[in-house]
């Protein structure tokens, strides 16, 4: 799984949606820049990729991400309101985040996702535990997690994973794993393929 330079992936978030498999016809300009407007998913990953940007480099550039953050803590609570999509700037998600539908989406600011993960709407990533015992799930690569799935606590979910419709997920899930239910139960290692498409040779995986 990979989260390092997470505010530089933006382009790559941009790509699962211009570009969403290996057979799509190119968009055109008009077309890339009428997804963008249309798009609400889209505007919480910029103001998201924007915001993480100027929380992880306070101290590198000095008073530049200083002085964008208040106008962008704003913007992101507008996209929040405006949404229902709650993104952290302290979250650490890699790169080709795809949200396919707005509304209730919920993740902590200890969140880490991997890449290429699609998230759906009504979906809770969130913390268990009280005081210093506090954890968050850690999400591999290429996840796919379906509308109204709560995630919570002290979980590791691996990579290729597809999590059904309204789970509510209390354990560890493998590699692969297909898992439905509540709680969450692993119904077959059929994995996420089907579910998580992207344009390999613009995400770089080719």
């Amino acid at each position: 799984m990979t989260t390092n330079r997470n505010e530089k992936y933006l382009k790559y978030d941009l790509y699962r949606y211009f570009y969403p498999d290996d057979w799509t016809d190119r968009l055109s300009l008009i077309g890339k820049l009428r997804k963008i407007v249309l798009t609400q998913g889209i505007w919480a990953l910029v103001v998201y990729r924007s915001g993480s940007w100027c929380v992880r480099n306070r101290k590198r550039f000095g008073g530049i991400p200083r002085l964008l953050l208040p106008f962008l803590t704003i913007w992101q609570k507008l996209v929040e309101m405006t949404t229902g999509i709650e993104i952290p700037f302290t979250a650490q998600i890699g790169r080709g985040l795809y949200i396919g539908h707005f509304g209730q989406i919920i993740l902590s600011p200890m969140a880490v996702l991997g890449e290429c993960c699609n998230i759906s709407q009504g979906i809770t990533i969130g913390q268990a535990g009280r005081g210093d015992q506090q954890f968050v799930p850690i999400i591999g690569d290429r996840v796919y997690i379906g509308p109204g799935a709560k995630l919570f606590g002290k979980l590791t979910i691996g990579n290729d994973v597809a999590i059904g419709a309204n789970a509510v997920v209390t354990r560890d899930l493998p590699d692969n794993a297909v898992a439905v239910g509540i709680p969450a139960k692993v119904i077959n290692l059929g994995s996420s393929r089907d579910f998580v498409n992207y344009n390999q040779r613009r995400m770089g995986l080719s």
